[in-house]
């Protein structure tokens, strides 16, 4: 017999998934400490391989930070970050073995990961991408717009943020509450039948 749950009242899915986009521009209200450890600690809920999580997340949030990430981004995302008033960059630990002994007890999976240098870093990345999206969806749901990004040099933000190359970086997030005024309309998205199969 199936266990039955509600799903989630119409207007919650809207501001997740429907009514939700990426922005670009932003309004000038900032985003509290005590908000960014709050979406931080939503997001550390999502499933991770073996509890792994990888991910690890650096929030610049004044002037002087934003500075150190902008010759690192292409042309077109410059604007947009420096206006952003929280950057994340979203990284990866290839030393996340090391906390498996808390965050996975009872099991030799640190050991595992650090005999396997490849294994280790596909799990970092994998796993800390997942984390990504747990992370903006917990944003959004505490209210908060966001503005997810590649378009940047992995190895200038890796060399200014991450020089003893233990983390590096996946993607970069804006946050923030998004200015709508010249919000494109939202490209297509494809069709279940070109996107999915039921065996």
């Amino acid at each position: 017999m199936s266990r039955l749950r509600n799903s989630l009242a119409n207007d919650a899915l809207d501001q997740l998934f429907r009514r939700a986009r990426t922005y670009t521009a932003w309004l000038s209200d900032p985003v509290p400490a005590s908000l960014l450890r709050q979406v931080y600690e939503l997001a550390s809920l999502g499933p991770t391989s073996a509890n792994s999580t990888p991910a690890r997340f650096v929030f610049l949030t004044t002037e002087e930070a934003k500075a150190r990430i902008l010759p690192a981004l292409m042309p077109g995302n410059v604007e947009k970050t420096r206006t952003a008033p929280v950057t994340t960059i979203v990284a990866w630990d290839s030393e996340f073995h090391a906390k498996m002994g808390k965050l996975f007890p009872k099991s030799n999976l640190g050991e595992t990961f650090a005999a396997n240098a490849a294994l280790r870093d596909e799990t970092a990345f994998r796993n800390s991408t997942l984390q990504g999206g747990y992370f903006i969806l917990a944003a959004r749901a505490l209210g908060l717009d966001c503005g997810p990004m590649s378009g940047f040099d992995p190895g200038k933000v890796n060399a200014e943020f991450f020089p003893d190359g233990k983390w590096k970086v996946n993607f970069l997030c804006n946050l923030g509450y998004g200015d709508s005024t010249n919000l494109r309309d939202r490209n297509p998205r494809l069709e279940f039948e070109e996107a999915c199969v039921i065996l």
